[in-house]
C-alpha cells in the first residue's frame, strides 16, 4: 500500500492512541460523574456544553489553519489538550472544574479536526482518497475497540476504581502526543507571520462555497439533526435485556466491525463512487433504526449493531472525503471544519430531541422518526447532488453548477 504514506501512518496511530484513551472512559463516564455528585441533568448540560465547544471551534480553527497555511501545530496542540484533560477529570471533583476539564478535551478536538483531515487530503490523489480516509478511520476506530476492552478488563479486577482509570487513559493519550511530533509540514508550505481571523469568519465560507458543497452539507446537516448519540442505541439494548457487560460488549463489537470495514468501504468508494457507497450506508442506518424500533430480540439487536458498524464505515470518512472533493485545496480545513462544527451542534440538538420524543412517546417512535427522516435525506442527496469519486476530472464543480 504505497499510497499509505508516513504522514498517513502517523496520523492514524495518533488517532488510534487518542481514541483508545477516550473510549476507555466512555462506558464509565456517566457512572463516575454520578459517583462524585453529578445529576443526570447536570451530566446532560456538561455534554451539551462540551459538544458545542467542539462544534464552534472546529470551524474557527479550520479557517485559521487555511489562512496561515499550517496544519501540524494545530494537530499537535489539539491532541495535547485532549491528553491533558484525562487526569484532570480525576484530580478535580468540583462541577466547575469538571466542566473545564471536559471542555478542554472537546476544545482540543475542535483545534485539530480540520487541520488533520486537510493533512490526510493533501497526502491523497483523487483515486486514493477513499482508501486513505478509510484507513485512517479504521485505525481510529480500532482505538475504540482497544479502549473499552481494556476498561472491561481493568474493572473486572478493580470494580468501581474509576479514578485510576482516568490516569491509565493518560498513557495512550501521551503516546498520541509523542507520535504527533513526528509529523512534518509539506515542503512547499510558505513561511509567514501568524495571522488571526474573526471568530465566526468560517461562516462566510458558506456564502462563497460551491453550490454542490452547500447542497451536500445541507443534506448532511438534516441527517445530523436526527442522528442522535449512540447512547440511545445502547440504552435500547439494555432495555431489551442485555446485561451491563453485554451492552459494553456490543459497543465494542460495533466498533470492531466499523474498524474492519472502513478500509474496504473506502476502497469501494474509490471504485464505485462516493455518493453510491455513502447512500448505501445511509440505507443501512435506516434499516438499523427501523429494526431497533420494533425488536427486543437479543440476537437481532446484535445483528443490527453489526450493520451499524458497516453503516459507520460507509459514511464517516467518506463524507469528509466527499467534502474535500468539492472545495479548493487552500480551503480544505475550512470546508471540513465548517461542516464538522455545524454537524456537532446539530447532533447535540438531535440527542435532545430524541430524548424528548423517547420520554413522551416511547423509543419506537423516536427510532421510527429518525429512520423516516433519514430516508428523505437519501432521496434528497440522490436528486440534488452529483456522483463523485469515479471520474478524476469531474469531482469538483468549480462553477457551482
Amino acid at each position: 500500500m504505497k499510497y499509505i504514506t508516513k504522514t498517513v501512518w502517523i496520523l492514524s496511530l495518533v488517532s488510534l492512541f487518542t481514541d483508545a484513551a477516550s473510549e476507555m472512559l466512555y462506558p464509565i463516564m456517566p457512572i463516575y460523574l454520578q459517583s462524585i455528585g453529578f445529576s443526570i441533568v447536570l451530566i446532560g448540560i456538561l455534554e451539551g456544553v462540551a459538544e458545542a465547544t467542539a462544534g464552534l471551534s472546529k470551524g474557527y480553527f479550520g479557517r485559521l489553519s487555511d489562512v496561515n497555511g499550517k496544519r501540524v501545530p494545530f494537530v499537535q496542540l489539539g491532541y495535547a489538550l485532549s491528553a491533558i484533560s484525562k487526569p484532570m477529570m480525576a484530580i478535580f471533583v468540583f462541577p466547575l472544574w469538571i466542566f473545564f476539564a471536559r471542555t478542554i478535551d472537546r476544545f482540543g478536538k475542535g483545534i485539530r479536526t480540520g487541520a488533520r483531515d486537510a493533512l490526510l487530503s493533501d497526502e491523497a490523489t483523487v483515486e486514493t482518497k477513499g482508501r486513505i480516509f478509510g484507513f485512517h478511520r479504521g485505525m481510529d476506530t480500532l482505538g475504540a475497540v482497544i479502549g473499552p476492552s481494556l476498561a472491561l478488563v481493568y474493572l473486572y479486577f478493580y470494580p468501581q476504581s474509576y479514578k485510576t482509570l482516568f490516569f491509565i487513559a493518560f498513557i495512550p493519550g501521551l503516546l498520541a502526543v509523542i507520535s504527533s511530533f513526528y509529523l512534518k509540514e509539506k515542503k512547499n508550505t510558505p513561511s509567514r507571520s501568524f495571522k488571526s481571523v474573526p471568530v465566526f469568519s468560517f461562516l462566510y465560507f458558506w456564502k462563497k462555497s460551491p453550490l454542490q458543497y452547500r447542497r451536500l452539507v445541507s443534506g448532511l446537516l438534516v441527517f445530523a439533526l436526527v442522528n442522535s448519540s449512540d447512547v440511545f442505541l445502547l440504552l435500547k439494548a439494555k432495555q431489551s435485556g442485555l446485561s451491563d457487560t453485554l451492552v459494553i460488549g456490543v459497543y465494542i463489537f460495533y466498533n470492531l466491525i466499523y474498524a474492519i470495514t472502513s478500509f474496504p468501504m473506502g476502497k469501494m468508494a474509490d471504485k464505485f463512487g462516493l455518493r453510491t457507497i455513502f447512500l448505501l450506508g445511509l440505507l443501512l442506518f435506516v434499516f438499523v433504526y427501523l429494526g431497533m424500533s420494533i425488536t427486543t430480540n437479543v440476537y437481532v439487536i446484535v445483528g443490527l449493531f453489526f450493520m451499524y458498524g458497516v453503516y459507520a464505515a460507509a459514511t464517516e470518512g467518506i463524507s469528509k472525503e466527499w467534502i474535500t472533493k468539492l472545495s479548493e485545496k487552500s480551503e480544505t480545513a475550512t470546508a471540513i471544519g465548517t461542516y464538522a462544527g455545524l454537524q456537532s451542534i446539530c447532533m447535540m440538538i438531535a440527542s435532545t430531541l430524541t430524548g424528548y420524543v423517547w420520554y413522551r412517546f416511547g423509543s419506537s417512535l423516536a427510532f421510527g422518526v429518525t429512520a423516516g427522516i433519514t430516508l428523505l435525506v437519501v432521496l434528497y442527496l440522490l436528486v440534488f447532488t452529483k456522483a463523485v469519486g469515479m471520474n478524476p476530472d469531474s469531482y469538483r464543480d468549480k462553477k457551482g453548477i
